[in-house]
């Protein structure tokens, strides 16, 4: 219970780093705050009349009453097949490959190309990131060059080519019978661009090591929220590292370096934007677990996803004037434009290799790797860009990742358990 509130307490103390933005904004266009309610006016504009015809339809009864050539697009978009697999799981993945036939060398073979494809994908991703939003372009001793700003075109720029990239794969390769209606995907794709947006925006405020320690021990919150809300029951382990995390993200944060000046206006900012980073992004993962009870493959999801990414983000861009601005910095700077298609590589070959690697290892061994993932990119963070790092905060970061992979290790001992329970008994539900 006192988890978290300690976590946010010691945010506010946590300082920033001399690279980041100043907290006062040289005008409101450039607010966070005033951008974001901007950029959700541009979603509303396409979700409302969207809303509306959907409700249109299904008050004519469209499905008995529809013809002509819109009928099929119509019908797959609002209506679908309706038909749900008969376990939630079954849609979610295909089953995951036994190694009956494969030698011992292709697995551990297999093994090293999903962690080496999901480092490389997800650090130079991160590099990129901090690079794109913290950093100036054009630069000279007589230019101090110029900053790019609009967070809403990179989310933009990373979706448009995970959508290129998922439908093609699904034309190439035999998927499920698709059913879900269509509209489906744009709750989750409308708290996948935000969560997104945050976690961009956030950069302008914090430091990287600070993000990646946050989103790490998002663990908290949830585990709040399920024993609030869903009154999920919990173990002592589960109780155990959710205060090592606690302890260890609180060790990082207060030990700042004595000698830098922070604004508390600009770390709070980077806090709320954190808080809606999680908020969003346990949202999509929920509802996907949801729209799984249709039988269709996580490729056709990520499809289905970024459809609804691609015209969000294409619209408000167009409506705000952004999308010509934004294309016009990345030819006045050709750094610009590699960077941010690397950035968007990255993302969609990431993705790809999230689901290969659940699909032939298993969910566990996927959490090591990506837990290794961010101890990694912490590293690299302040090597590359010179974030200084104490002693006390050191031992947090380990604190924080020994408590992950013990977390780890537990719900892989409880689900061997579980394996032999006598039937009809069933363990204690389980995040």
């Amino acid at each position: 219970r006192f988890c978290l509130p300690l976590v946010l307490a010691s945010l506010p103390t946590m300082a920033t780093g001399e690279e980041i933005a100043p907290a006062l904004q040289d005008s409101w266009g450039d607010f966070w705050l005033f951008r974001f309610f901007v950029n959700a006016a541009g979603y509303a504009s396409i979700v409302v009349p969207g809303f509306l015809l959907i409700q249109y339809f299904k008050r004519r009864n469209y499905l008995e009453t529809g013809r002509g050539i819109c009928f099929p697009v119509i019908k797959s978009c609002v209506f679908g097949s309706e038909v749900k697999s008969a376990h939630q799981d079954d849609g979610s993945l295909p089953p995951r490959a036994e190694p009956t036939e494969s030698s011992t060398a292709r697995q551990v073979f297999k093994l090293l190309f999903c962690a080496a494809g999901l480092q490389a994908s997800y650090l130079t991703w991160g590099v990129l990131q901090e690079r794109v939003m913290t950093r100036t372009y054009g630069a000279t001793e007589t230019d101090p060059g110029e900053k790019f700003k609009d967070s809403q075109f990179l989310v933009f720029m990373n979706r448009i080519l995970a959508f290129t990239v998922a439908g093609l794969y699904c034309a190439l390769t035999k998927q499920p019978r698709h059913g879900a209606p269509m509209y489906k995907y744009s709750f989750a794709s409308l708290s996948n661009i935000l969560s997104s947006w945050c976690q961009y925006e956030a950069l302008k405020y914090i430091s990287f090591p600070t993000q990646v320690l946050a989103k790490a021990s998002k663990v908290i919150p949830v585990m709040m929220m399920g024993k609030l809300v869903s009154r999920k029951s919990y173990e002592y382990w589960e109780y155990l590292t959710a205060a090592l995390i606690s302890v260890g993200v609180s060790m990082f944060l207060l030990s700042s370096a004595p000698n830098r000046t922070v604004s508390t206006v600009t770390t709070f900012s980077g806090v709320v934007l954190l808080a809606g980073y999680i908020i969003f992004d346990s949202f999509t993962s929920n509802w996907q677990d949801a729209l799984f009870t249709y039988k269709m493959s996580s490729v056709q999801m990520m499809f289905g996803v970024n459809v609804f990414s691609c015209l969000f983000t294409v619209g408000s861009l167009l409506e705000q004037g952004a999308l010509l601005e934004s294309l016009r910095f990345m030819a006045r700077h050709s750094e610009f434009t590699a960077h941010a298609m690397l950035l968007s590589v990255c993302s969609a070959c990431g993705q790809l290799f999230i689901f290969y690697t659940i699909n032939q290892f298993g969910a566990a061994v996927f959490t090591i790797i990506m837990t290794l993932r961010q101890a990694f990119a912490i590293l690299l963070s302040c090597l590359i860009y010179g974030h200084t790092v104490t002693v006390v905060g050191g031992l947090g970061i380990a604190v924080v990742f020994m408590a992950l992979f013990l977390r780890v290790y537990a719900r892989s001992r409880m689900k061997k358990r579980s394996k032999k329970l006598p039937p009809g008994e069933t363990p204690v539900q389980k995040v």
